[in-house]
């Protein structure tokens, strides 16, 4: 389980160090689980993230559009 309060920058940093620890190959069965379990988290929370920027942007460029047409009809 992810901490809510978790930033997109915080989650990305915590899923490179889990990377690097996997990599190693020093993590034990049960410890490589519990690394994959809570990077699926962090990766659903990130992509979460990005979705919802995503969508902001996609409404600025909305709003640029029908800001322009206003101008240009008047």
């Amino acid at each position: 389980m992810t901490d809510p309060e978790l930033t997109y920058e915080d989650a990305t940093a915590r899923l490179e160090a889990i990377i690097k620890r996997l990599d190693s190959g020093e993590a034990g069965l049960r410890e490589t689980l519990e690394l994959c379990k809570e990077g699926r988290g962090l990766v659903e929370l990130c992509a979460t993230e990005l979705e919802a920027v995503g969508q902001g942007l996609q409404e600025l460029r909305l709003d640029e559009l029908v800001t322009r047409l206003q101008e240009g009809a008047g």
